[in-house]
């Protein structure tokens, strides 16, 4: 069952279950109408299944040898003097008059 089929179930069964009010009869269409509805929503997601059913493989970005060759642990900095980043208006010694 393709999904195309499966939509056109579903809006036939919403036709005969919303739509069409006939009680003359011994079949009620109302119930006939869910019936295929949900016959429609189980062809939409087993079609949905079957279209998207992959195996899950491992995929290798980077080939094990060559990965051996980067070393990823952070290197250690070692900082010989500090900077002073405090704006000039809020070090030390400093008056918003002489600016």
């Amino acid at each position: 069952m393709r999904i195309n089929f499966g939509i056109l179930l579903m809006a036939a069964g919403a036709i005969l279950a919303f739509a069409v009010r006939d009680g003359s009869g011994p079949v009620d269409l109302s119930v006939v109408g869910i019936v295929i509805m949900l016959g429609g929503a189980a062809g939409l997601w087993f079609s949905y299944r079957v279209a998207n059913q992959r195996e899950q493989e491992e995929i290798t970005l980077i080939k094990p040898g060559i990965e051996e060759q980067y070393d990823t642990t952070p290197h250690e900095y070692v900082i010989e003097e500090q900077i002073d980043v405090t704006p000039v208006e809020y070090q030390p010694g400093h008056s918003p008059e002489q600016a």
